[in-house]
This record gives C-alpha cells, structure tokens and sequence, in this order.
C-alpha cells in the first residue's frame, strides 16, 4: 500500500510540487529556454491578392489627372469602349497604313503647355480618356515614329496615323 500523502492544513495553499529536472539524453544539445511572449505579431494574409490584370484587358487606368482605358481590337471590346464613351471626355484613335490598320503598343505623351501631365502606352488602337477642361498636345510614338496632335476636351476620335 502507498504511503499517505500529507494533507495541508485548512485554509493554506498547498506548495507546488516539484520536480527535480532529468538529465538531457547522451548527444542532445541543451535545452534553450523559451523567448519571452511580445507584442503579438501581425499574421500573413490567408489568401494573396490577385494578380494584377494584364496590360491589354481593357480596365481603366489613372494617369496624373487623366482616367483612361484602351482597347478596342475586337468586336466586343469596339462596342464595350461605344457603350463606355459617354462616361469620357476626349477619345484617340490610332492607326498605320492607307487601310487604317489598328495599332497597339503606342507610347503616348499628354502635354499642356510645356508639361506632361499624363503619360501611358496605349493597349489597343482607340483610348478614351477623362482629363480636366481644356487642350492638350498628344505625343504619340510607334515604332520610334512620333506623331503629335492637339486635342481639346469633348472633342471625339482624334485619329493619328502613321
């Protein structure tokens, strides 16, 4: 039969029992007290955000103070960039040859006065673009061929040509 086990007296604490440590096993590198708790560290999204969409599909873009979008090669995108033309004030067009053939891939330079206020490369050959009342000097280059053009706000289709 087991030895009795001291009772405390009535209204004490019992102490803590106590253990004497055992020896670390042969060959086991020695116990490395843990770091204290600091503040709590913030935690890694659970998901990761989407990847940002690629540069031709048509989303709508800022500039300096200039919203735009372009696109413009397909049928759908021609009667998607129609139905949001409202929503801007001035519009480009961009084509190369006797036929008109679309152009994408053109850099473009917003100037007024003698400062860039908007600067972009165009995905598709037609851009609409929301910039403050005014005119403007459009800088286009393809190719390393610039065309230059003067746009004034709700003016529509401005075409360059290369």
């Amino acid at each position: 039969m087991p030895p009795p086990v001291a009772q405390p007296a009535p209204g004490t604490a019992a102490p803590p029992p106590t253990a004497s440590p055992a020896p670390p096993p042969a060959g086991a590198a020695p116990a490395v007290p843990a770091a204290p708790a600091t503040a709590a560290q913030p935690r890694p999204p659970l998901t990761t955000p989407p990847a940002p969409p690629p540069r031709d599909a048509m989303v709508q873009r800022t500039a300096g103070p200039v919203t735009y979008i372009c696109g413009g090669v397909a049928e759908d995108e021609q009667v998607a960039l129609q139905r949001l033309a409202r929503n801007f004030n001035m519009s480009l067009l961009f084509t190369q040859g006797d036929r008109g053939e679309y152009l994408s891939d053109v850099d473009v330079k917003l100037m007024r006065g003698n400062k860039e206020v908007a600067s972009f490369v165009a995905d598709g050959p037609r851009c609409l673009l929301k910039a403050p009342s005014g005119t403007y000097s459009v800088r286009a280059t393809y190719q390393g061929r610039t065309k230059t053009a003067t746009v004034s706000t709700g003016g529509r289709n401005s075409q360059m040509r290369w």
